[in-house]
């Protein structure tokens, strides 16, 4: 399958299966795959929220939460400009971030980037300054081909995953190589192998078996010896629908603004979800389900003028990378694209150094905001409230005072920059009303 990351939440891109057959046979694979197109318990923090009811049911912990009112905030502040900035347009090496996929702060302040044009980790002091460069294109020990992700493990130590046999390397902290580890499972094709998401407090990786010709994933806990530890079962993922067509050939199609799956680490749980209600599921280690958090929300129907902008947002991302002949073939499959029954309920979901739940609001097409804005949970599940992040900063790490992420300017010059995060509600402006 063809098509980009979610891009913190906004709608997926994703070509017709038909449509991609159909350039597979005309040899422009290749170029496509280089596209990317973006009940009455107060929170914990003493501030005024929403309603919320807890219950039990057979063990499983079940949290009701109301949605915040519309405009309001809660107290924390981020900002109002990054603490610290890494990058520049021109100038030193090391300084060119090219396709930042990843970045980490470790306790003693240095700032840990994954700079995946170069396959290189790439190392900065607390203030900025580029301190060494580890890895590097190769196969070698502690190289990378396709590095993807960078985050702390247990101890002192580092990992980065990278696309090569979806395969984990692991460092200390001075960068010194320890060893590498795949993810397999006996018997399944290259293309149905696990692809590691993220470490687990435990030490254990987390990992997901992304669907190719099927509405289902797979999540899996792998020990750090690249043993399958659990399988947390098959979840609803994308949207496939299978349909026949004038010759009578299977094809496959993906609807405009169709389900995903989201998944994350949630402490010593596993988010699992998809996103076509307002339903955040949390799953033990041996697979059981833990916690259901709950979000009031009512779900919206796509319309012709949604259809009308995802076809330019697809046409405006491809057009300059193929051969002007095939635009048209391309518009007309892109208009030929079903709706989704409705837009997914949420965006992407992540959690906190300090067992926060962020859930970020999805982003209807038409109706852009200034920044990105998420639903906060407390550990237990219980709303906090809205809480808005710098706009168009990618997070990959929230800390306990700090948020951490890369953004573009408006000369698409990468950037990855740390922002203060003020979690404590005194001295801070009300939240509005409105």
């Amino acid at each position: 399958m063809i098509g980009s990351r979610q891009c913190n939440g906004g709608p997926r891109s994703a070509v017709p299966f038909a449509w991609i057959a159909g350039v597979v046979r005309s040899g422009w694979l290749g170029v496509l795959g280089c596209v990317s197109v973006a009940c009455g318990e107060a929170p914990s923090d003493g501030s005024a929220g929403p309603g919320v009811a807890v219950r039990d049911s057979a063990g499983i912990r079940v949290v009701e939460n109301g949605r915040p009112a519309e405009g309001s905030r809660l107290g924390w502040r981020i900002g109002p400009e990054p603490a610290v900035s890494i990058g520049a347009q021109e100038g030193e090496e090391p300084y060119l971030l090219h396709w930042v996929s990843g970045a980490t702060k470790l306790p003693d302040g240095r700032i840990v980037v994954a700079n995946g044009g170069t396959n290189e980790v790439r190392v900065f002091d607390p203030a900025g300054q580029h301190l060494e460069t580890w890895g590097g294109a190769g196969e070698g020990p502690g190289e990378f081909l396709g590095l993807s992700q960078i985050a702390r493990w247990r101890g002192d130590s580092l990992v980065a995953w990278y696309s090569q046999g979806r395969s984990i390397s692991v460092f200390d902290d001075s960068g010194t190589f320890g060893r590498s580890l795949t993810l397999r499972t006996a018997g399944a094709e290259s293309w149905r192998q696990p692809r590691p998401l993220a470490p687990r407090p435990d030490g254990t990786f987390l990992s997901i078996n992304d669907p190719e010709d099927e509405d289902t994933a797979v999540v899996e806990i792998w020990h750090a010896d690249g043993t399958l530890a659990a399988s947390l079962g098959s979840h609803p993922s994308l949207e496939v629908t299978v349909e026949m067509d004038a010759s009578g050939n299977p094809e496959l199609s993906l609807p405009a603004y169709g389900r995903e799956l989201r998944v994350a680490p949630w402490g010593e749980l596993v988010v699992i979800s998809p996103t076509s209600r307002y339903e955040i599921r949390a799953f033990r280690a041996d697979g059981s389900l833990a916690r259901i958090v709950r979000r009031e929300h009512a779900p919206r129907a796509p319309d012709q003028t949604d259809l009308a902008r995802y076809v330019e947002l697809h046409m405006t991302s491809f057009e300059e990378a193929l051969p002007a002949a095939m635009l048209p073939e391309l518009r007309s499959s892109l208009e030929s694209t079903r709706l989704a029954e409705t837009f997914p309920a949420f965006g992407s979901i992540t959690s906190d150094a300090v067992g926060h739940l962020w859930v970020r609001e999805y982003d209807y097409p038409r109706e852009e905001r200034p920044a990105p804005l998420w639903s906060v949970y407390d550990p237990e599940g219980r709303i906090l409230g809205f809480v808005e992040t710098p706009g168009n900063l990618t997070l990959y790490e929230i800390g306990e005072d700090y948020v951490l992420g890369s953004t573009r300017d408006d000369f698409d010059v990468e950037y990855v920059q740390l922002w203060p995060l003020d979690r404590s509600p005194e001295g801070s402006d009300p939240p509005p009303t409105g």
